[in-house]
């Protein structure tokens, strides 16, 4: 199974080069739906298409998009998602590189909404994106999914009507590596602690602080370090957590930092004095290959890629990312695929009511709110945020390098309900960890 390397770096340069403001129209025609067959639904697609997140994250991303887009335009999508296009309407994709920072990424959601005028956007990544761009959204009146970025804060510190993320927040990833470690009887009288200096970061560590407490209220935290996103260089780091030896490592290092992190730690010995505990790390793993550590305990933000359930939708989308990429699907992929499904039904539920009429944005949101649907990764509940913040279940494993199959595998996999790892309606994530997971189902 060939890595993400072997797509090369050329294709890497070709999409800076070509993508980053063209607007792509893909597949064929549509079925007619009422009086609206020949019309296009276009949808603005932000991610990461240059810079230290782009090649395990952002372009993998924007290639699960334009693999799904190109099978609802062909209608070869199985059920519930196979009516051709949106309801009929042909999809036209206009990608966006999310690099840049948030200033510049509040400039490009009002020049998709206003200049290119799209239907909705997907997108964003970088937790302080999110946080910059959905006020925006908000203030316009225009239909905005946020389909990654982690931090819990956007739908706990904020009310929205036209603003929507499909995925869980990063408290699932930390409270399920705490709930994993605890169910193995894994030691932690001592743990240290490597994340991104910005909400990320400091929300991952919160939360899994919070979780030690409750599950392991004897630990004591050490190291607490911050490096700054796009850091890439840990040696530093690695040494103070070296020297202050520890049960625990936790980390939510993600992309070019994490794969950096890794690489740089690895031959010095750390994952052998240490239990490493990454909360969003599959992505790696193809581009890591036997580079990668055994032994390490990791998620992927949701049931993703290898953690991924058995089900026919789920073989479907394995087999049409694999087919476009020559690798398999993980997080990134994953995510972007549950919402342009979500967004999908969305519309075409909306039509439903709306005579099959191309809907508004009230009408997207009216639609989308309080929704479910099936996706690759099991099922999306929009149960959060007065119906604008997905919950899900998701899952956690541990590597191990398979040489005969050349690729990293993950063995021991425990899968957590949503109920199990999200915190209840209407209460914070942090009033929920405290209140050691009330109410939680497991």
């Amino acid at each position: 199974m060939a890595s993400k390397q072997q797509i090369g770096s050329a294709r890497v340069g070709a999409w800076r080069r070509g993508m980053a403001r063209s607007a792509i129209a893909l597949g064929v025609g549509a079925l007619a739906f009422g009086a609206q067959a020949q019309e296009t639904f276009k949808v603005g697609v932000v991610s990461f298409l240059s810079g230290q997140a782009a090649e395990s994250f952002g372009i993998p991303a924007v290639n699960g998009a334009k693999a799904l887009v190109e099978a609802f335009n062909k209608g070869e999508a199985p059920a519930p998602y196979n009516k051709t296009g949106f309801g009929g309407m042909k999809i036209e994709a206009i990608y966006v590189d999310e690099n840049g920072g948030a200033t510049k990424q509040v400039q490009e959601l009002r020049n998709l909404y206003d200049r290119e005028k799209v239907d909705a956007v997907v997108g964003y990544v970088g937790s302080g994106d999110c946080l910059a761009v959905a006020p925006v959204a908000e203030e316009m009146k225009k239909f905005l999914i946020l389909y990654d970025c982690g931090t819990p804060r956007i739908f706990e510190d904020g009310k929205y009507n036209y603003v929507f993320r499909t995925a869980s927040h990063a408290t699932m990833d930390n409270v399920a590596l705490a709930r994993y470690m605890k169910a193995r009887n894994v030691k932690a009288a001592t743990y240290n602690m490597i994340n991104q200096d910005y909400a990320w970061g400091q929300d991952s560590r919160k939360d899994f602080m919070l979780s030690m407490a409750q599950l392991y209220p004897d630990a004591k935290a050490g190291e607490d370090l911050l490096p700054k996103f796009g850091a890439g260089q840990y040696g530093t780091e690695i040494s103070a957590l070296m020297s202050k030896r520890a049960d625990v490592t936790h980390s939510s290092l993600w992309g070019g930092d994490l794969q950096a992190f890794i690489l740089q730690s690895g031959p010095r010995g750390l994952f052998k004095r240490s239990q490493v505990v990454l909360s969003a790390a599959d992505h790696v793993l193809t581009n890591l290959g036997d580079k990668m550590p055994d032994g390490a305990i990791l998620g992927a933000r949701g049931a993703y890629g290898l953690l991924s359930p058995k089900s026919a939708l789920n073989d479907w989308w394995w087999s049409v990312y694999q087919k476009a990429q020559n690798t398999y699907p993980a997080q990134a992929p994953y995510r972007m695929a549950q919402a342009l499904m979500g967004l999908k039904l969305a519309t075409e539920k909306a039509m439903a009511a709306n005579g099959g009429k191309k809907p508004t944005s009230e009408q997207l949101a009216a639609a989308l709110k309080g929704m479910e649907w099936d996706s690759p990764g099991g099922k999306i509940r929009m149960t959060l945020g007065d119906g604008h913040q997905a919950t899900q279940e998701t899952a956690i494993g541990k590597t191990r390098y398979d040489a005969a199959k050349k690729m990293v595998v993950l063995d021991d996999i425990q899968r957590f309900p949503a109920e199990c790892v999200n915190p209840p309606p209407n209460v914070k994530s942090e009033d929920w960890i405290k209140s050691n997971f009330a109410g939680a189902k497991c």
